[in-house]
């Protein structure tokens, strides 16, 4: 699967579309469509059904985008959130050093390289630049992610505001509400889904990587000297998620961070990577990020955020494991999944999305074999099976045609509604992935998608 094979499936079935397209598109900015956003809402509600209502540890959390500056200074972002920045000498285009050294070099991770380090490599080694072809590079500097706004009808540094990095500041800063209202007790985790922003240098590869992204967080607290053993809990647990969700073994791989790579709040890291169509590159990541947080909002804020020990009477700041997942990243690999190409016995061709049946924007689409004889019928059963799930309905063309249609952009089951439905109540249940074909009574239709769709 190559990545304009699914650039070009995604915007022919309407999962993704080029942003601002109308004027010529504004780089690296996507809109999901209408199986795209559907998509997208399955995929998080897999990751709150598996990682919060299934748990008995985690509950939800969504806190706003914009946040007081001073949030952004306790966490480092404002003074250390930054990439190696570099310019070609020849055309003037800016790159990531760290990444100009990993695609020169797929086995050598720049990662925790100084600034020294990455400019030695890029001109000892002659890389050049992908734009001009030539090894000329300026002194590498350190540039800030953050987008920055202002609050308010004055532009001035007082009213000066960023739109957030990442979801994990607005657990932290919470972590005393959300103890107090739910009463829980160490061990427990925040979950967040949210919009992120950050000003990447060189964005790139579709929707891998973006300036506007989802993430799925997970900050979990627990006890020091816990965190290692909750640390393999939760890898384990994301493992599980995505093989379940269809994600083959073989496409995935595992990168523990070198003490040399650890950021420096980490004693432990871990990198679960997917066979993207460039190769080896990071799905989800999991960082033990001991009491680094916690403290440091602490210590800025002036208010405590220990823990009080109900059971012993011991007081400690928590340590705090992440798992940290991109809704765009999953999204992507559930593409390069699932986009095949059947064979079949006349040997024709036909396209087929095999996705998970929870994940399918669709998980049935009604169609009456004959549009005047059956229409009637066939919107009847559309409009009972449409309260219990996402259904879609289709008359046009033979049904053939929209048989093949729904096996491209993914829906796992089609009903066809045909002259013995008028006679007995029955009707065709199709299957995606085998074409198999059963007769079921139109009562049983609902509890036999239910059962099949189940995650």
């Amino acid at each position: 699967m190559t990545l304009d094979k699914i650039v070009n499936f995604a915007k022919q079935t309407g999962y993704i579309y080029q942003g601002s397209e109308l004027y010529g598109g504004l780089s690296n900015t996507w809109d999901y469509g209408p199986l795209g956003s559907l998509l997208k809402q399955n995929i998080k509600s897999a990751w709150i059904k598996r990682f919060i209502t299934e748990t008995p540890y985690n509950v939800l959390l969504d806190s706003s985008i914009l946040m007081n500056k001073e949030v952004w200074v306790a966490s480092g972002h404002l003074g250390g959130f930054s990439d190696p920045l570099t310019e070609c000498l020849n055309c003037h285009t800016r790159h990531r050093a760290d990444h100009l050294i990993k695609a020169d070099d797929h086995e050598i991770n720049p990662d925790g390289w100084t600034n020294d380090e990455l400019f030695s490599y890029l001109n000892e080694h002659e890389i050049k630049c992908p734009n001009c072809g030539k090894s000329s590079w300026t002194e590498i500097r350190k540039f800030n992610l953050m987008f920055k706004t202002n609050q308010g009808v004055i532009e001035d540094e007082a009213n000066t505001v960023y739109l957030r990095p990442e979801t994990a500041q607005g657990i932290f800063i919470n972590f005393k509400n959300i103890q107090r209202t739910t009463r829980k007790k160490i061990p427990f985790g925040v979950g967040q889904i949210g919009k992120s922003f950050r000003n990447e240098i060189t964005p790139g590869n579709f929707i891998f990587r973006t300036r506007e992204f989802e993430q799925m967080e997970l900050e979990f607290f627990c006890e020091p000297n816990t965190e290692i053993t909750w640390f393999d809990y939760w890898l384990d647990k994301m493992k599980h998620f995505l093989l379940d969700l269809g994600i083959h073994q073989d496409n995935l791989n595992y990168h523990e961070h070198t003490v040399k790579e650890l950021s420096h709040y980490s004693n432990k890291t871990v990198d679960i990577l997917y066979n993207f169509p460039w190769g080896f590159d990071e799905l989800w990541g999991i960082a033990s990020r001991t009491d680094f947080d916690l403290k440091a909002h602490q210590t800025h804020s002036k208010e405590s955020l220990e823990y009080l020990d109900p059971e012993t009477n011991a007081r400690y700041v928590p340590y705090v494991v992440e798992p940290s997942l991109g809704v765009e990243r999953l999204l992507l690999s559930i593409l390069n999944e699932g986009i095949t190409e059947d064979t079949l016995e006349d040997g024709k061709t036909r396209e087929v999305l095999k996705i998970h049946p929870y994940l399918a924007p669709y998980k049935v689409a009604v169609l009456p074999l004959i549009k005047n004889k059956h229409q009637d019928k066939s919107l009847e059963i559309y409009d009972v099976l449409s309260k219990h799930f996402s259904v879609v309905y289709d008359e046009t063309q033979n049904i053939g045609k929209r048989y093949r249609r729904q096996d491209q952009i993914g829906t796992p089951y089609c009903l066809t509604v045909d002259e013995q439905t008028l006679i007995d109540n029955t009707v065709t249940i199709r299957e995606r992935d085998s074409m198999n074909q059963i007769r079921l009574q139109i009562g049983e239709v609902m509890e036999y998608i239910k059962d099949k769709i189940r995650f």
